[in-house]
């Protein structure tokens, strides 16, 4: 059974004028960048009018372009490749900097792109925002240290090699981690870089740190906030990539094809008729 939306564009062409030819024909072959484009970014793109975007996807049948728009995002929601992430997230950032106020963070992507070893390091609930950074880290690096914090010993363990031109990633929140501290001034003595992920500049992280990130997280709970830090991490991880583009896209299509060869990922409907 053929995808609903492709096929309507498909079988519907000959009835579009002029400039909808043009919008159906750009997403038919472009639509996991449409997915995430305004009426008015798609209209500049294709060279229409914004209002003419918006008329089409009423005509298709739609209550408005953000219902139109969600059902390309729902279609390409689990399809696209790790090479076509990446190419969605230029486009939507731009040149690659993705907090262009901050000159810490510009230093910090700079210090991770020029690692010998890059060493990820968070205890407790900020363990698994450690673990979501070293997951990508990985496909991008070939030496990141997801570092065990299960027992502070063996913590030292797997640190004591670190050095000058090595990078330490510590990520700790309120209430902050006495251990993660004390590796912290070990680093720092070692002559590593450090880049602190924290909540604010009075920071029991600071005075051992080289860059600091700043997450802001006011929540009065007893579960810990992980969105404003996770948001900066995702920003953090895309800025390293863009960074290293060339070499990340060449990595990104050998996975997709080993991927593929020993399945992976599930395989979904393409479209084809069955």
């Amino acid at each position: 059974m053929k995808n609903s939306l492709l096929s309507r564009l498909e079988s519907n062409t000959a009835s579009f004028s002029k400039g909808q030819k043009k919008i159906a024909a750009y997403i038919m072959q472009n639509y996991d960048k449409a997915a995430f484009m305004t009426a008015s970014a798609l209209g500049e793109k294709v060279g229409v009018s914004e209002s003419t975007v918006v008329r089409f996807a009423s005509e298709l049948g739609f209550k408005g372009y953000p219902e139109f728009q969600k059902e390309i995002q729902q279609m390409i929601k689990s399809k696209l490749t790790a090479v076509q992430r990446m190419e969605v997230s230029e486009s939507l950032i731009g040149d690659g900097d993705v907090i262009t106020s901050k000159e810490d963070f510009k230093r910090a992507v700079e210090a991770i792109k020029k690692a010998n070893k890059i060493y990820i390091l968070g205890v407790r609930s900020s363990a698994a925002l450690a673990s979501f950074l070293a997951f990508y880290f990985n496909l991008v690096f070939d030496s990141v240290v997801l570092v065990d914090t299960s027992s502070a010993s063996e913590m030292f363990e797997q640190m004591f090699r670190i050095g000058e031109g090595d990078v330490c990633i510590a990520i700790s929140f309120p209430r902050y981690s006495k251990q993660t501290v004390n590796a912290l001034r070990f680093i720092a003595d070692r002559k590593a870089t450090v880049i602190s992920i924290t909540d604010n500049d009075a920071s029991p992280m600071v005075p051992y740190t080289d860059h600091l990130l700043v997450a802001k997280s006011n929540m009065a709970s007893v579960v810990d906030s992980l969105v404003a830090p996770l948001s900066l991490i995702n920003a953090l991880i895309v800025s390293v990539t863009l960074s290293k583009k060339d070499e990340v896209y060449n990595n990104f299509n050998e996975l997709e094809s080993i991927w593929e060869k020993y399945q992976v990922y599930e395989k979904e409907d393409t479209g084809a008729d069955e």
